[in-house]
């Protein structure tokens, strides 16, 4: 019998058992753990991650699976839902040894119930936000610790990177409210395990059709995960996205008492924004509570989670007694610190064409059609004197047969995109859908006509590079871009290494 359990506040020397522990959420969960004082050891598949670097850092390495690895001194097993308690050795051992068992999203929602906690959440631009708060909280001194989906390269960490983000001051101050911010997701209603105070809702539109098969589905499932802040509890939401205005509108009707404070261009109050030029590496923009700010990193979305984040920290600081006007300096100071993360906007390396032409190359997550073009067009501002090259693998099927109209639609930004075959999901039946990544290519094809199919990376590669060879016509040359949730970024670490090798 599976023995469910929560975690207790004093972590210090209680060990715990991570079952996937190379995954992001989890390594990113055992940066937070060791920070609290827990022993971790943890199990995963052979096949090396970068997450490998992270927990090497921390002195930790992934077992293989076993039941051997379930050892008496474990106190706890916390496990991702990539494996089941039927199937995996460790959880078999687990269960067998009446070991209290954890799911990460169960895990999750214990150290928010530790803290006063901010939930980060949206269709797009959970992590950047989330890096983004993480990254002006590290600039004061709110005892804060702050857990992203991914790298984010402001957090330190070496040259691995860190997902998360621990103040000097966590921890430190007994008796004194501890601060905690997390990236949370809504597939599965992952997020519902979290207790926030507060909230950011970034974006809200159809997404993960196998789990919400319409749009009104999943913005149920914001709106219910609004509707479990406390009373006058707060939601900073995006103002420009119908979405999440929609779902903040069904959500006090329900709840009178949370209090709604919007962000964008089409807000009012302290945090409406006025985008101004982009120069020199950097997009200025304005916030009405703030004044003039600049970030290092491109696009107008950017600029809407910058804001988003300032807003979450001004407001922690109101909670912590603290006058936000104090730290306007420190705050705009630290969002043109702010670095990005792993595959957002993430410019992995610079080569030559063989004519002398400079050649950016950079990977991105974007895998939804509205953060492809928005993703795009601020590469179009910031880049402006570049021809850029897209190479896009569509994650799932079901997705890419959903929203098949609005990817072909979406690459308007580019001057050359190159599709490869779709990165399926385990999760889904693909007999159900008759989408293939070549019929993407042909629909892109009407909108933006040099398009072309190159289903395996290798291919892909060589249609890039022999595009490449040829004058860019832009005077500062190529961006080239990897995008979307799959592993296309190898087509980008090909091109580098032909270039490099000319």
């Amino acid at each position: 019998m599976e023995i469910r359990a929560s975690l207790p506040q004093d972590l210090r020397g209680v060990h715990i058992h991570i079952v996937g522990i190379k995954g992001t959420g989890c390594a990113a969960l055992v940066e937070i753990l060791h920070a609290r004082g827990a022993v971790i050891t943890g199990s995963d598949v052979g096949e090396r991650f970068y997450t490998d670097e992270i927990l090497e850092r921390l002195g930790l390495r992934a077992r293989a699976f076993s039941e051997a690895n379930i050892t008496d001194d474990i106190a706890f097993v916390i496990y991702s839902s990539a494996y089941r308690t039927d199937t995996n050795p460790d959880l078999i051992a687990a269960v067998r040894k009446q070991k209290p068992l954890l799911l990460y999203t169960e895990a999750l929602g214990a150290l928010s119930r530790s803290a006063y906690s901010a939930g980060v959440c949206g269709v797009h631009g959970k992590t950047t936000t989330t890096g983004l708060v993480g990254t002006l909280l590290q600039s004061i001194d709110l005892p804060s610790q702050v857990l992203a989906g991914s790298v984010i390269a402001s957090f330190g960490g070496g040259a691995a990177g860190a997902c998360t983000m621990t103040s000097a001051s966590f921890g430190n101050r007994p008796g004194t409210r501890q601060y905690f911010v997390a990236e949370t997701c809504e597939y599965q209603r992952h997020f519902m395990a979290f207790s926030p105070q507060k909230i950011i809702l970034t974006s809200v539109e159809s997404d993960h059709q196998d789990y919400y098969p319409t749009y009104e589905a999943i913005l149920a499932a914001f709106v219910d995960y609004l509707c479990i802040l406390p009373e006058h509890g707060q939601v900073i939401f995006c103002a420009d996205d119908r979405g999440a205005a929609q779902a903040v509108e069904c959500a006090l009707r329900r709840r009178g008492d949370i209090q709604a404070i919007p962000y964008g261009t089409t807000a009012s109050g302290d945090w409406h924004i006025t985008f101004g030029r982009v120069e020199s590496g950097r997009q200025y923009f304005t916030v009405d509570g703030l004044g003039e700010c600049a970030l290092a990193v491109p696009g107008e979305h950017t600029v809407r989670n910058a804001a988003a984040a300032a807003a979450l920290v001004t407001e922690l600081l109101r909670t912590d007694g603290k006058n936000p006007a104090d730290y306007a300096g420190k705050i705009k100071s630290a969002l043109l610190s702010f670095a990005g993360g792993r595959r957002r906007s993430e410019v992995v390396g610079r080569a030559k064409t063989p004519r002398g032409e400079d050649v950016i190359v950079i990977d991105d997550y974007a895998h939804h059609p509205t953060a492809i073009a928005t993703t795009l067009a601020g590469y179009r501002a910031f880049y402006r004197n570049h021809k850029i090259i897209v190479d896009f693998m569509s994650h799932t099927y079901t997705r890419t047969a959903a929203l098949l109209d609005e990817f072909a639609a979406a690459f308007g930004s580019a001057d050359m995109v190159v599709i490869n075959k779709i990165y399926g999901s385990a999760r889904e039946q693909v007999g159900r859908t008759s989408v293939t990544g070549e019929l993407l290519a042909e629909r892109t094809k009407e909108h933006t006509p040099c398009t072309v199919y190159a289903g395996e990376f290798d291919q892909a590669a060589r249609v890039v590079l022999d595009a490449l060879s040829e004058p860019s016509g832009a005077t500062d040359g190529y961006l080239f871009v990897t995008m979307g949730a799959g592993d296309n970024w190898n087509v980008g670490t090909q091109v580098l290494a032909a270039l490099s090798a000319r």
